[in-house]
């Protein structure tokens, strides 16, 4: 596999998915535990938020490493070390993004095991770690335009 180009708008999109799942994140009822455990709806639609926002991240981890690098990785964490081994992550973003990928699989895997308190504690102390990304990814844009397609 040789590297070609990180499609901008492939990374584009789903970094405003991220902000569209952001955004409905925020609007659940995070004012107290209470409020959130009363609205029957709330646990479902965070989780689902919280899980797609961090596909999210991941696919674009993933793109960056097939596009830019030749480097074909499907495992959520792997894709972290990857990201990290080609210095588009540094160490802090790396151990914040491996605690995601941890928690994605967890989501996804073991969703038995999730429970609506965790849910809330998850959504009202961490979601910045997706900005966190987020701004990551944008800092590899911009110092790689070399290894970046611009056409929409």
């Amino acid at each position: 596999m040789t590297p070609s180009y990180v499609s901008q708008k492939v990374v584009r999109d789903r970094l405003n998915i991220i902000d569209l799942m952001l955004t409905k994140l925020y609007r659940l009822p995070f004012h107290t535990l209470e409020s959130f455990l009363a609205d029957e709806h709330a646990a479902g639609a965070a989780e689902s938020y919280l899980r797609r926002a961090l596909e999210a991240l991941m696919d674009i981890g993933r793109h960056i490493l097939a596009k830019g690098y030749a480097d074909g990785v499907t495992e959520y964490k792997e894709i972290v070390i990857h990201l990290h081994r080609n210095q588009v992550l540094n160490e802090t973003e790396t151990k914040q993004m491996l605690k995601m990928a941890g928690y994605r699989n967890r989501m996804v895997h073991f969703y038995q095991e999730v429970t609506p308190e965790e849910l809330y504690a998850i959504c009202t102390q961490y979601l910045g770690d997706i900005n966190l990304i987020q701004r990551a990814y944008e800092r590899w844009l911009q110092n790689n335009p070399d290894k970046i397609d611009r056409r929409l």
